[in-house]
């Protein structure tokens, strides 16, 4: 049987009986339901139907996949490493693709940017590093409050929660924020606001009720809160201000990270060197589960065995991961990234020009388009449901679902980018 086609199923029914993944799944299933198809392959920007039908990705799983599907490159070091019956799973003990994975790591991504931060495998999913950032700044420090901004997403656990701004993502999961201030990011909804002269404030005041807290935690650039990216001079201030009062820096780079803003790190447009960051997301190059905390040398108070979890080095992930690191050191690929990113850079500047209510926001690959003054979350469910009618899966992100977010793969050529934003802007004019 091909692992690509269910012959259970009649091929005539095969990408619209959805009974049972409806009768065995949780309620809380959700991307299914925005874009209900039946998905067998994908390669580069293009996902396929059991049906036949391709569509245009440019929602790149979340931020998983921004070399895009199946990239020829990782996917032959991944069969050579199978085919060699490599280690499948290997706990934290030494291995010889987590040894490949960190000298690529420290060769492409850490000594280029003068980083010398130690690395800390964690369990394989985004909220799992936040879990552990959170942990170490606060053992690090002897203290437990941190700050976070109004706007973030940190992941769906307990610690993680406490320090995302959505009521509903709490409410969920019955996360309080205790030990938690959030101020408002530079940027929201509600306009701009001196975040930075706040927390001076507050932080210079004995009697201001706010402790001096172990950390502060912050996406450079927040994707789920509606696409706002920090200035570099914001983020310059807030280094500033976290070291002269002693805070730890965290800076959130799981969906931001890997290319996705057009350097490596998001934070690097800055000239700022955070003290924590978490990684997770397209680190592990295919779409395989890696999550890890890159952290300065002198926080490194894990006694062994303090923090641990069974799945803290997805062996498969390190050999993709090594190989999209080596990605960096070529020039075609960070070629192919630039152009596309000044191609969608235009787009945005384009429909800046159609709609005075219509508000643009981005940074190298990723382009949120806020119709929060212009139909509100309405209008952008609607465009997202037109885009995926015409071929094209989009992501919808922000307080109320009203942006819509673009994230094609850094590796799109500019026929298929073209294709994907010719769908995008019929939809908006159709809207």
């Amino acid at each position: 049987m091909s692992m690509l086609v269910d012959e259970t199923v009649p091929p005539h029914q095969a990408a619209y009986d959805f009974s049972l993944f409806e009768e065995m799944e949780s309620e809380v299933r959700y991307y299914c339901r925005k874009f209900p198809v039946v998905f067998g392959r994908a390669r580069g920007a293009e996902l396929y139907a059991e049906d036949g039908r391709m569509f245009t990705d440019f929602f790149c799983g979340a931020g998983t996949l921004n070399y895009g599907h199946n990239h020829p490159y990782l996917k032959r070091r991944l069969t050579e490493y199978l085919a060699d019956d490599g280690v499948m799973h290997g706990l934290d003990m030494y291995t010889v693709a987590k040894r490949t994975f960190l000298h690529r790591l420290r060769e492409h991504v850490l000594a280029p940017r003068g980083l010398d931060h130690k690395v800390q495998f964690c369990g394989p999913t985004g909220t799992d590093a936040v879990e552990a950032a959170l942990k170490v700044a606060r053992k690090a420090t002897g203290r437990r409050g941190i700050v976070s901004f109004t706007g973030a997403y940190h992941g769906m656990s307990r610690g993680s929660l406490a320090v995302t701004g959505s009521r509903r993502a709490r409410a969920a999961g019955q996360a309080g924020t205790a030990d938690v201030t959030f101020v408002p990011y530079e940027d929201g909804p509600a306009g701009p606001f001196d975040s930075i002269g706040y927390l001076e404030r507050m932080l210079a005041d004995p009697s201001s009720g706010m402790d001096i807290p172990a950390a502060v935690i912050v996406e450079p650039l927040q994707m789920e809160g509606g696409v706002y990216p920090a200035s570099a001079d914001w983020l310059r201030r807030l280094r500033e201000l976290t070291t002269r009062y002693g805070i730890l820096l965290i800076f959130d780079e799981i969906q931001s990270g890997c290319g996705r803003t057009g350097t490596f790190f998001c934070f690097e447009h800055a000239g700022v060197v955070p003290d924590i960051i978490t990684l997770s997301k397209s680190i592990g190059g295919y779409g395989l589960p890696l999550s890890m905390v890159l952290f300065r040398p002198e926080l490194d108070v894990w006694s062994p065995g303090e923090h641990t979890g069974t799945f803290r080095g997805n062996q498969l992930a390190f050999v993709a991961g090594a190989a999209a690191c080596e990605l960096w050191g070529q020039d075609g690929f960070r070629t192919t990234a630039a152009v596309a990113a000044r191609r969608l850079e235009r787009f945005g500047t384009d429909l800046r020009g159609t709609d005075p209510a219509l508000v643009v926001r981005g940074l190298g690959m990723v382009l949120g388009i806020d119709f929060g003054a212009a139909g509100g979350a309405e209008r952008a469910d609607r465009i997202q449901r037109r885009c995926f009618d015409a071929g094209l899966i989009v992501e919808l992100c922000g307080r109320a679902d009203e942006v819509v977010k673009v994230m094609p793969p850094l590796t799109i050529d500019l026929a298929r980018l073209e294709r994907g934003l010719t769908l995008l802007h019929q939809a908006i004019q159709a809207s």
